[in-house]
C-alpha cells in the first residue's frame, strides 16, 4: 500500500508539473467522433500457490472532456492451493475461470482525476479437490453466477498523444459471498488510447 500511494503521489506530481502545457480536446464536433474512443484495458499475473491471469479489456467513448463510458469484459484463470501447516503437503486446490463483463462510467472532476463505476456479472467455473491420507482426492465442480458493483477512482497519466496509463482503486460494494473481489480493494494499472 505504501508503494501504490508513494508511485501516486510521483504521478500526481509529474501531472502538477506538466498541467501548465495540458490541453484539454475541445469537443466541438457534431456525431461520432473516432478520436472520442477509448480503448484499455488491464493485464494481470500472479504465480505461485496462488495463480492468477486476468484479461480485461475495455472499450467506451469520451462523451466530453468529463463524462466516458463503455462495455468491458473479463476473462481469468487461477488456482490456488492450500497447504496443511505441519507437513507441507497439499490439502486442497482449487481451480477457476471467470467469464463476464459489464459496462462502466467514469467522471473526470479533474482532467486526470476520475470517480469509476462498474456494474458486472461474472460467470464462473470452480473446481475444488480436496486431498486425505493416503492419496485419497474427492473433486467437486461448480458453477454459478454472481453480480458485482465496482466502485473507486484513479488517476491516468499521458505518455504520449492520446495514450496513457492509469491507477484505480475499487471495490466491490455488493460483496456477494461469491465474489470474485472479495472483501477487498482491487488494483489495476492499465495502459490506454483515448484516457
Amino acid at each position: 500500500m505504501k508503494r501504490l500511494l508513494i508511485c501516486f503521489f510521483f504521478l500526481a506530481g509529474v501531472q502538477l508539473v506538466n498541467a501548465q502545457y495540458y490541453k484539454t480536446d475541445t469537443l466541438t464536433r457534431k456525431g461520432f467522433d473516432p478520436s472520442r474512443l477509448v480503448l484499455g484495458g488491464s493485464l494481470g499475473m500472479v504465480f505461485g500457490d496462488y495463480t492468477n491471469v486476468d484479461i480485461s479489456p475495455l472499450v467506451g467513448y469520451r462523451f466530453s472532456d468529463y463524462i466516458a463510458a463503455g462495455i468491458n469484459l473479463n476473462a481469468q484463470y487461477g488456482q490456488f492451493k492450500s497447504r496443511d501447516f505441519y507437513t507441507g503437503n497439499t490439502i486442497q486446490r482449487d481451480k477457476y475461470t471467470i467469464f463476464g463483463g459489464g459496462v462502466w462510467g467514469r467522471v473526470y472532476p479533474l482532467p486526470m482525476v476520475f470517480i469509476h463505476i462498474q456494474p458486472e456479472y461474472n460467470f464462473i467455473s470452480q473446481t475444488s479437490t480436496y486431498y486425505q491420507d493416503n492419496d485419497v482426492k474427492q473433486t467437486v465442480k461448480t458453477n454459478y453466477g454472481v453480480p458485482s458493483l465496482l466502485l473507486g477512482a484513479g488517476y491516468t497519466q499521458s505518455v504520449g498523444g492520446r495514450v496513457g496509463i492509469g491507477i484505480s482503486v475499487l471495490y466491490d460494494v455488493i460483496q456477494d459471498n461469491r465474489s470474485p473481489y472479495r472483501n477487498s480493494l482491487v488494483y489495476r494499472v492499465g495502459a490506454g488510447l483515448g484516457f
